[in-house]
């Protein structure tokens, strides 16, 4: 059974940061693959930060500069360190492959950005 646990989110004033983590179940998905999403409310989950086998990794234009995904391969967790937060970075974050998501996903873990 495929297992994403998303963790790490919180409330955090505008310019603050906040480090999200998943880990995944190993039989299904490798941390060599992860990507994190993210959906607003009334928008569509869209990607935020990918990262591929190879170490090469992908931004949504809105998060260069303050967003950093990483992985720790030995415990399949991926993470997103998220710096300089902003109110529209507000969402339900999940992590999931990359860069073609499975059709399962995990709960999610909220971020609120207060201005």
């Amino acid at each position: 059974q495929v297992q994403l646990v998303e963790s790490g989110g919180g409330l955090v004033q505008a310019g603050g940061s906040l480090r999200l983590s998943c880990a995944a179940s190993k039989s299904h998905l490798s941390a060599y693959i992860m990507g994190w999403y993210r959906q607003a409310p009334g928008k569509q989950r869209e990607l935020v930060a990918g990262m591929l086998a190879d170490g090469s990794t992908a931004y949504a234009d809105s998060v260069k500069g303050r967003f950093t995904i990483s992985r720790d391969v030995a415990k399949n967790t991926v993470y997103l360190q998220m710096n300089s937060l902003k109110p529209e970075d507000t969402a339900v974050y999940y992590c999931n492959r990359y860069p073609v998501p499975i059709t399962y996903w995990g709960q999610g873990t909220q971020v609120t950005v207060s201005s």
